[in-house]
């Protein structure tokens, strides 16, 4: 057999026991941090489970502005990809683990929380303000399988979970910002291995669950992003890539990342051929973006500045960030890529859920030739 003939058929193979081939799913449950929450955290906050000084992340005006016309917990002016997805597969929009009576397991739950890292406290060695074990992503992890017996119910684990998407992810961002924002890179490079490795684990413990689909999102090109652009401000110009004009060596950092996830996630689909892992690319999706931002409806000049901030060649000021009572938002949120310096707009994630969505940016391909998808909603 031909090698194209030979790759089609381990796709078909994989794809047999996967929600693509049928073309829908009739859950999806969700996993991450602030690029996946849907409003764990400010629930979490408000409960008083989490203590924080100050405006809790994403919890205030203009936040959600867009879309939902109030805050949400979601950290973006409107939609993420998590939502784009949903829509995408004629879903609700995955409600939050913590709403409480607001989540339906059977039409799937998001545990995704703000700031959640993908290692425990102990391992990272964090001089955090608050312990972040109760969101890691063991932590997100553990309230899945404690809402398994509410999930299956009705009907057994292995036929609702065949039928349900896990978005697992981003993780890893959390984990490494600490000593990167600290300027300690080294220590952002010791710990890459011991996050893949957590990742993987963890991705595992799911399929013995009995979890058949996985999405699995990469990192951001973080060396784009305002807040990165605004603490290493006035570095060496050698620093930037004369291309994109984002800092080269943290972007090779976030690529790194991703290599070694896509390796552990080739590993895993050998040992599991009858579950569908995809790796979802959301570092070259954004990059594209930042790339020919006028291609997509963006302005050149603001690709790297946040909509919402106050101060600095970024609009990123950690003293007064989105939200805070001397920030301010742009007039139209859709015009920029970037919404806090640390998060997209709602623009943003409808391109790059529509580039992970049409196969572009998912490996495998989602829509690859030698399968059947069939249609599915627009968005």
């Amino acid at each position: 057999m031909s090698l194209p003939i030979v790759a089609c058929a381990l796709l078909l193979t994989a794809l047999a026991s996967s929600q693509f081939v049928d073309g829908f799913y009739t859950s999806i449950f969700a996993f991450g941090d602030s690029l996946t929450d849907t409003g764990n955290y400010i629930s979490l906050t408000t409960k008083g489970v989490l203590q924080y000084d100050g405006i809790p992340s994403c919890s205030v005006p203009p936040y959600g502005e867009t879309f939902f016309h109030h805050p949400t917990g979601r950290c973006s002016d409107g939609r993420l990809i998590i939502d784009f997805i949903a829509e995408h597969y004629g879903l609700p929009l995955v409600p939050p683990y913590s709403g409480g009576g607001n989540a339906n397991p059977g039409g799937g739950v998001n545990f995704a929380v703000v700031g959640a890292p993908a290692l425990t406290d102990d391992v990272l060695q964090a001089n955090w303000s608050y312990s972040r074990d109760d969101i890691s992503m063991m932590s997100q992890i553990n309230m899945f399988k404690s809402l398994l017996p509410s999930i299956c119910k009705t009907s057994g684990c292995d036929e609702t979970l065949k039928k349900s998407l896990i978005v697992f992810g981003p993780f890893g961002g959390n984990d490494y910002a600490s000593a990167i924002l600290s300027k300690r890179v080294e220590d952002a490079h010791r710990l890459q291995p011991l996050v893949i490795n957590a990742v993987a684990s963890a991705i595992e413990e799911l399929i013995k669950l009995g979890v058949v689909n996985l999405m699995v999102p990469g990192m951001l090109p973080d060396g784009c992003m305002g807040v990165s652009l605004t603490v290493y401000y006035r570095s060496n110009e050698e620093d930037y890539d004369p291309i994109t004009g984002c800092l080269t060596w943290l972007n090779e950092f976030a690529q790194k990342h991703n290599g070694l996830l896509r390796k552990e996630l080739t590993r895993i689909q050998e040992h599991y051929p009858n579950v569908f892992i995809t790796y979802a690319d959301y570092y070259n999706a954004g990059l594209e973006l930042l790339l020919s931002p006028k291609k997509y409806g963006f302005k050149n000049e603001t690709r790297f500045i946040a909509c919402c901030g106050s101060g600095g060649p970024y609009n990123v000021d950690e003293n007064a960030k989105c939200g805070y009572p001397s920030s301010h938002s742009c007039d139209v949120p859709s015009s920029y890529i970037q919404w806090d310096g640390g998060h997209l707009t709602q623009a943003a994630y409808r391109w790059i859920a529509k580039g992970l969505l049409s196969g572009l940016y998912t490996s495998p391909n989602i829509t690859a030739s030698c399968s059947n998808p069939t249609s599915a909603m627009s968005i």
